[in-house]
């Protein structure tokens, strides 16, 4: 099975020119590093409407991995989590809490994760440090959860 992924970073300030991203192109390395075939990364605003439009485009007829950065704090425009429930059709509350115990910091983390057909949405913060860590936490249980989402025999 080729393990495939998708990278979403959500932010207003990287959409608008003025912040770097440096959080995909983190995840992306890291997707890379892990035998992901990274076929496409989307930037888009914050906002459950804009990450909802997004998640609904790069989810459409994919099946593989979506990784979102950004947006999963507690800033008025951080709406990732609420977009990200607008498209998934099951939550996955293991992997979200997995993240978020890799770190202090990570209790702050609204993410979340769940199933859209055979795409796997998960939530990371926005921090490269933060997304990185938080992706590693659930890396391992990813390729099973896909097969399982494509019908796959797992042998269990």
């Amino acid at each position: 099975m080729t393990l495939r992924a998708r990278v979403l970073t959500v932010s207003d300030g990287v959409v608008a020119g003025v912040r770097e991203d440096k959080s995909g192109p983190a995840l992306r390395a890291a997707l890379t590093a892990a035998g992901f075939e990274v076929d496409r990364a989307e930037v888009t605003s914050d906002g459950a409407d804009e990450v909802a439009s997004a998640l609904r485009t790069l989810v459409d007829g994919f099946a593989g991995l979506v990784v979102t950065t950004g947006g999963t704090g507690f800033g008025p425009r951080d709406l990732t989590p609420e977009g990200t429930r607008l498209v998934i059709e099951r939550e996955a509350p293991g992997l979200a809490e997995a993240a978020r115990l890799v770190s202090p910091l990570g209790r702050l983390s609204r993410g979340i994760a769940g199933t859209c057909g055979q795409a796997l949405v998960v939530n990371v913060p926005g921090s490269s440090t933060g997304a990185v860590e938080c992706l590693d936490a659930v890396l391992d249980v990813v390729p099973h959860a896909l097969a399982l989402l494509a019908g796959e025999p797992t042998g269990h």
